[in-house]
């Protein structure tokens, strides 16, 4: 059993599950990522959650993270320490 901390909350009238991942995440193939990222999904669907799943990670000094492309821009400005005062939930997977 997994757990990981989530963010859920709502932006701009869109709610959003994200999702603070190790660093190790940014080094795997794109197609593992989506992989991972249907699983958090799928499990977010699971929990009764509502909303999409962004993962963020570190890289250095900022983060990277997977969020559809009308988000890059709000996700991109979002400093990591405010993804880590907005966690409020844990998502578990089984």
């Amino acid at each position: 059993m997994q757990q990981f901390e989530i963010a859920h909350i709502r932006e701009q009238g869109v709610d959003l599950i994200i999702i603070p991942l190790d660093t190790e995440f940014g080094d795997k193939d794109p197609g593992d990522q989506q992989t991972i990222l249907i699983t958090l999904q799928e499990a977010a669907k699971f929990a009764g959650l509502a909303g999409t799943v962004v993962p963020v990670w570190r890289v250095g000094n900022s983060h990277n993270f997977i969020a559809p492309k009308n988000w890059h821009p709000f996700f991109a400005s979002l400093p990591y320490s405010r993804v880590v005062a907005s966690l409020n939930k844990v998502l578990t997977i089984n």
